[in-house]
């Protein structure tokens, strides 16, 4: 649900995987799941751009603040709940049509994504807990990042067998540099609040969560009582430096899905998920 505590007109709708309360010029943004530790499923990836573009478009918003309910920030995307979408594209005998079906629709999904980078109200992140694959992908369109301590982080894809498709292999380079970037996005691994403050990945660390959720307010209000057109400007200008790369490269990563994500190796990956085991990958 949307609160809005203004007397700026801000229209609302009624969020299944968000609360939206908008106070004082700053939008607080919290994922609420439906799934476990705000996992990503299809409620997110459809409301996520209409949130950002109605933000965007809203008067009474002057910056933005997203956190995560609940000890974790996001565990990336709900595998079994996004089952359905992937099932047709991994069909035995799958050619052109569900392969173009699935295209499109990892389009539709980044668009959600895309929607925060692109928003004109500066996005502050703070996080928690883990934060994995989509959720990496979702603090790598904020323009500054907060984190509390028992933070960690993942660029998950790869141990699933999936090449990371929502904007992490795009803007991340960008942020935390090529070589920090290719050992996270190559192995997979986990980092601790301390390394992702090392690289740049988060701007600072805070003691507690509720701490990290105090300073990303803080920025905001910082960030609100400046004139709001020229942030909005300054944004804009930072956004045009890279955009054409960064449109480029999720072209290329949709396509590059659609054509290779069918394999054995996704396959056991989802199967050792349902199973609760580590999975088997033959390159197949």
């Amino acid at each position: 649900m949307t609160e809005t505590a203004t007397a700026a007109p801000s229209t609302s709708l009624d969020w299944k995987a968000f609360t939206v309360v908008i106070a004082d010029d700053i939008a607080e943004v919290t994922l609420i799941g439906p799934g476990k530790g705000n996992a990503m499923g299809p409620d997110f990836w459809s409301e996520l751009p209409v949130l950002f573009r109605q933000l965007d478009a809203d008067p009474a918003v002057r910056a933005v603040v997203v956190t995560g309910s609940g000890k974790h920030f996001s565990f990336g995307l709900d595998l079994p709940a996004m089952a359905g979408t992937l099932a047709p594209v991994l069909a035995d005998g799958a050619k052109a049509a569900p392969r173009t079906s699935f295209h499109d629709h990892l389009l539709e999904m980044q668009s959600g994504i895309n929607a925060v980078a692109e928003c004109r109200k500066p996005v502050i992140a703070a996080v928690s807990g883990w934060c994995i694959g989509g959720g990496v992908d979702l603090i790598s369109a904020a323009d500054i990042r907060y984190a509390s301590s028992d933070a960690k982080f993942s660029i998950r894809e790869v141990r699933v067998a999936i090449v990371a498709d929502m904007g992490s292999l795009a803007r991340l380079p960008a942020i935390i540099g090529d070589g920090h970037f290719r050992e996270l996005a190559l192995t997979g691994k986990d980092i601790d609040a301390a390394r992702a403050e090392r690289i740049q990945l988060v701007n600072d660390v805070f003691e507690t969560p509720d701490a990290a959720l105090a300073a990303a307010r803080a920025t905001a209000r910082e960030i609100a009582d400046n004139a709001p057109l020229v942030v909005q400007g300054v944004k804009s200008v930072l956004e045009r430096t890279r955009a054409n790369e960064i449109a480029d490269a999720l072209r290329y990563v949709a396509v590059w899905n659609a054509a290779f994500l069918p394999s054995t190796d996704i396959t056991e990956a989802m199967t050792a998920v349902f199973e609760k085991r580590q999975p088997r990958y033959r390159g197949e």
